[in-house]
């Protein structure tokens, strides 16, 4: 018997990156958000044993490297299971994206593969496995609208917002994330970044409210199953800002927009503004764009192109090389297609999923 699991990507509501930490990754701050583009994951185990990756696409990889096939190796051993596990990838994401496609094939992976032996891992292993695989995995173990910190795999499920019209634009690049941040630390070496303020706040107060709001963290201690019910739940200086000065500068935002959200109050009830639009101008901003943009003058170019075509806001995910664009209406999102499209753009209109619809359409 085949699974098939629905592979979701994810965007990135502003990217704030930190200090280098000892593990050699960097802190981060960020909001995550799911989207409805996605791969489909089918997963069988038959006699034998073994992992086997099938995709048609070269670009991704069929041995350890693959994040499907490290994940199955943890959670055999951790199921205490034997076969031949069989993965079939069928590709609609792009690979270095940005997007979390690999992350999201992996947790895709995770799911059928219990469903399939009919054994389930306990959440708290569950999200203990994703993380040792990689940052943006438990993510998707969460879905809808999250707060990221630590090296991203710390998450903390926020209230979901309303769907958002969405409109993903997928140049015909790839950037490598570890790349990405050594430009980003060359950069901090050489004192070239933009002014951006300085603060109080910081991500661990904007955490412990994100708590006492009762959406307590997905990571470590709080019991997270797939099935549950979530919807109950510039100038330039020599001296560049100091990382915790620029992970305040996010937070402070973060933290005004969730504290008014959070208050008590009708929660703006009777506005039409979308509190997602709210929340990207609380000054979030994605840090790759300052080293991914100048080695890829493309990128820049796809983020103008959603701006003129009518996005309210525009960035790019992760560190490249999609980019995204959040609109107003429906309609407005696929006239933007339209329009990118006959400017020679691939670009394919979507929606951001709340963390009810998510887990409704991921086990197809």
């Amino acid at each position: 018997m085949t699974v098939s699991v629905r592979s979701f990507a994810k965007i990135n509501l502003g990217l704030r990156i930190g200090a280098r930490r000892e593990d050699k990754f960097h802190e981060l701050l960020t909001v995550y958000q799911t989207i409805g583009l996605h791969d489909v994951i089918g997963v069988r185990v038959g006699r034998g044993d073994g992992i086997e990756i099938v995709c048609s696409d070269p670009r991704v990889p069929k041995d350890e490297s693959n994040t499907c096939y490290r994940i199955v190796e943890k959670a055999m051993r951790a199921l205490n299971a034997k076969g031949r596990v069989t993965i079939e990838i069928e590709k609609k994401l792009p690979v270095k994206g940005g997007l979390g496609g690999a992350s999201s094939n992996a947790v895709a992976t995770l799911l059928g593969l219990e469903r399939v032996l009919k054994r389930f891992l306990p959440a708290t292993e569950r999200l203990q496995i994703s993380a040792e695989v990689g940052s943006d995995l438990p993510l998707f173990l969460v879905g809808g609208t999250a707060l990221g910190v630590g090296r991203g795999e710390q998450v903390y499920p926020l209230e979901d917002l309303p769907s958002t019209p969405c409109v993903v634009v997928a140049p015909e690049v790839g950037v490598s994330t570890p790349r990405a941040f050594a430009d980003w630390d060359r950069l901090c070496g050489a004192g070239t970044l933009a002014r951006e303020g300085s603060g109080k706040g910081s991500a661990v107060h904007r955490t412990e409210r994100s708590e006492r709001a009762g959406l307590g963290p997905a990571w470590p201690g709080k019991s997270i199953h797939p099935h549950m019910d979530y919807a109950d739940a510039s100038s330039v200086k020599l001296t560049p800002p100091a990382p915790s000065d620029r992970m305040n500068e996010l937070g402070r935002g973060l933290s005004a927009w969730l504290s008014e959200r959070y208050s008590g109050a009708p929660f703006r009830r009777g506005r039409r503004e979308n509190p997602l639009l709210e929340l990207v101008r609380a000054g979030i901003k994605n840090d790759f764009e300052q080293v991914v943009f100048p080695e890829y003058p493309e990128l820049s170019e796809a983020k103008s192109a959603l701006e003129r075509a009518g996005a309210k806001y525009a960035s790019l995910s992760g560190s490249g090389s999609a980019l995204y664009g959040l609109f107003a209406s429906k309609q407005a999102a696929r006239a933007a297609v339209a329009k990118l499209r006959k400017q020679g753009w691939a670009a394919e209109a979507t929606v951001t999923l709340p963390k009810r619809v998510y887990w409704g359409k991921v086990i197809g």
